[in-house]
């Protein structure tokens, strides 16, 4: 490869590279769509990381690997005739193009809700012309998204129907009885012996609480992040208090452990420990 080549045309000569059965990298040989698609999520997951700290050189780099589970999947399926990375390339411009007629075409739309409805009822006639059957106003909803983000989806479409409540009183109502349901399933004796029981009310309990981010129009991944990321710091923060004082977290009673995440929480509020 010449300095002249593009970047992108220089990493799909990189994957092709690893992926040739003759001196390629065995790991990559070893790929399938299937093996690797738990690091396209994770490189997803990592992405939206970076945008979280705001950092943007973390950004680049992510994107980066992100780009590259692409061209992994692509050069995978150029190896079997079915298409290559400039047919995805192609695809996803046309499809661009197709959902946005009011920018590259002469539709109008009111405002944005318009134009999303508008998204939508092309998205519909796109599964129509692929030969989808289902006219669900749920049908397209991906069972590959994890699962709080496919819970919003599914409510939202509903919602368009008009299955929906009014606001978030009744939602905080309903979180209400499904705890109390979930409490009752606790009641009836040992874990082991009800756990499909609680699978169900507790599975009952988040959909409702996604359904709540949703009417507060919070993001569910992004609020579960902050939570993760303030409880990682107020932890590490009690470690420290602990051993700063010569006792070690695990040989300490949860009254004890309680006191010093109780500090951590004064500390990090800007209170005098």
């Amino acid at each position: 490869m010449d300095d002249a080549t593009r970047p992108i045309d220089r990493l799909l000569g990189i994957m092709a590279r690893l992926r040739d059965p003759q001196g390629g990298c065995p790991w990559d040989l070893q790929q399938d769509f299937s093996t690797i698609a738990p690091y396209t999520i994770e490189e997803a997951y990592e992405v939206a990381d970076a945008i979280d700290r705001n950092d943007l050189g973390a950004l680049k780099d992510e994107l980066g690997d992100l780009l590259l589970q692409v061209v992994f999947h692509a050069q995978m399926a150029s190896e079997q005739g079915a298409f290559a990375f400039d047919d995805v390339a192609a695809a996803i411009g046309d499809k661009m193009v197709r959902r946005h007629p009011h920018v590259f075409g002469d539709a109008r739309f009111a405002d944005a809700d318009e134009q999303t409805l508008n998204w939508e009822a092309i998205k519909r006639a796109e599964r129509v012309a692929a030969g989808e059957e289902d006219r669900s106003a749920l049908a397209g909803i991906s069972r590959g998204l994890p699962e709080w983000q496919r819970a919003v989806k599914l409510q939202s479409r509903a919602a368009r129907t008009g299955f929906d409540w009014p606001g978030p009183g009744p939602v905080i109502a309903k979180l209400h009885e499904e705890i109390e349901e979930v409490r009752a399933e606790f009641d009836r004796g040992a874990v082991e012996d009800n756990r499909a029981r609680l699978e169900d009310e507790i599975g009952d309990l988040l959909f409702v609480a996604a359904n709540l981010a949703r009417h507060a129009k919070v993001d569910v991944g992004a609020a579960l992040r902050r939570a993760n990321l303030k409880f990682e710091r107020r932890f590490r923060a009690m470690e420290q208090l602990a051993q700063d004082d010569g006792t070690p977290l695990p040989t300490l009673a949860l009254d004890q452990q309680e006191a010093y995440w109780d500090r951590a929480k004064r500390l990090e509020r800007g209170g005098r420990d």
